[in-house]
């Protein structure tokens, strides 16, 4: 993921922004401060110069000692540094001795230089009459160490801006990280089933908090909608299977009639369709109570090899008598949090869907196991299988594939696991058993009873 696409990229893309503008402000505004006292002084020193010997004159030696002499003793040019030297840069006038030959034209100058009281510094060397050097020199800093006072100074400005920029950074990182992980802990509490999850809300006004608002609001009709959803269907659920009942009564009464005769055999289908749709119904209303979430509290410390290996033996008679073998993968114990009868009732569905649609021969393997973070339940058979393109359609309610209806059933067998897997956080997948059809139910391991 590009790391512009989270808050956290963000917020360091911006502080690395901020901070190298800063630093490139803060080293300009000092090269550009130091430039311009270097301009200043240059030009000072220049016009000094010139007093002493104008261009295009000739200036006895004489007259430029006495020069000198005054211009140090003047309040305006009091001080500035004079030396006046012969090509070989031996010293005839002034009031400097540097300890090294100064070239012509400008150059800066530094304690290391001997002048004394001159920590750093400009020089203008030029030849005047005579053969003569004439060096001028004034000082950059108005007083000792005043560079390394105004470094300070830039510093400790640029520092605090610095400081207050990551701190309102840090702050709004955690204001904003805040609010995403309260709605985020909402979101999953909504997945899990508890759509009475609201984000947190503080009434101050703000974006966040209008934003919260909204998104409440946006909760509160999705719930509605689906409470209104739930209890149509529940309500039709509940309202068909009195009359469903007593209609399988009366059937029952009918076929024990002495004058039913050869009714009796129509009779029995009639009572097995009503028993069908009765079954349909508790399906319906079993993946409604399991969707809710509420059966998380019932979860419980358990072994579901153990619990496999218990429904296995459960169906053998069942799978012998159609003509299937199940059997058991060997395999270490393996302890999940869950419920133990959802549980039971999912890997049931998925057995008898796999003994339901695969020929007479089938041999269908149940499998326990770990993958990392996550325990996994895999019922496979090497029957026809389903084509990937239909797979989706198995999963849906009453979903049934054209080849499978002649088989029975009513297309909630594998919703029903599913909701049992997202009770459990979990997954549920149909994959190629290369042949055949592999069905795997995926649960973290990390599963708490108070989640």
């Amino acid at each position: 993921m590009s790391p512009l696409r989270s808050l956290k990229g963000l917020t360091l893309t911006f502080l690395a922004l901020f901070l190298a503008a800063t630093i490139l402000t803060g080293l300009a505004l000092y090269i550009s401060n130091t430039a311009s006292i270097e301009r200043l002084v240059d030009k000072r020193i220049a016009t000094v110069s010139t007093l002493v010997a104008p261009p295009g004159t000739d200036v006895s030696r004489t007259e430029i000692e006495r020069r000198i002499d005054l211009l140090s003793s003047e309040r305006d040019t009091g001080d500035i540094g004079f030396l006046l030297a012969d090509a070989a840069g031996h010293r005839l006038a002034g009031n400097v001795s540097p300890s090294r030959l100064l070239p012509a034209g400008y150059m800066n100058l530094g304690a290391t230089d001997g002048i004394e009281g001159l920590s750093h510094g400009r020089a203008y060397t030029r030849q005047i009459a005579g053969n003569l050097y004439l060096s001028t020199i004034a000082e950059t800093e108005p007083f000792d160490r005043y560079r390394e006072e105004r470094l300070r100074a830039y510093l400790i400005g640029f520092g605090s801006i610095i400081v207050i920029v990551v701190a309102g950074l840090i702050s709004f990182g955690r204001i904003v990280r805040g609010r995403i992980l309260a709605m985020r802990r909402t979101v999953d509490a909504i997945i899990d089933g508890d759509m009475r999850q609201r984000v947190p809300v503080d009434y101050s006004g703000s974006e966040f908090d209008q934003q919260a608002i909204a998104f409440n609001r946006m909760l509160d009709r999705i719930e509605g909608l689906m409470e209104g959803l739930g209890t149509i269907s529940n309500e039709i659920a509940h309202d068909l299977r009195t009359p469903l009942a007593r209609l399988r009564s009366r059937l029952s009464l009918l076929a024990q009639r002495e004058d039913a005769g050869a009714l009796r055999s129509e009779i029995g289908a009639a009572i097995e369709q009503n028993d069908e749709i009765l079954q349909m119904f508790e399906s319906v209303l079993r993946i409604a109570e399991v969707e809710g979430g509420a059966r998380r509290a019932a979860f419980e410390p358990l072994d579901i090899r153990a619990l496999a290996a218990d429904m296995v033996a459960t169906m053998e008679p069942v799978a012998a008598e159609s003509g299937h073998r199940v059997r058991l993968v060997e395999g270490a114990s393996l302890q999940l949090s869950a419920d133990r009868q959802l549980l039971n009732r999912a890997l049931m569905n998925l057995i008898d869907n796999a003994l339901r649609h695969t020929p007479k021969g089938t041999e269908i393997v149940v499998e326990v196991g770990t993958d990392g973070a996550a325990a996994f339940l895999r019922v496979s058979d090497n029957g026809p299988g389903i084509p990937a393109a239909k797979r989706g359609l198995a999963l849906r309610r009453f979903g049934r594939l054209d080849k499978s209806r002649g088989a029975g059933g009513h297309g909630l067998g594998l919703p029903l696991v599913e909701a049992v897997a997202h009770l459990h956080r979990g997954t549920i997948a149909l994959e190629d058993a290369d042949p055949g059809l592999s069905v795997v139910l995926r649960i973290p391991l990390a599963q708490s009873p108070s989640a």
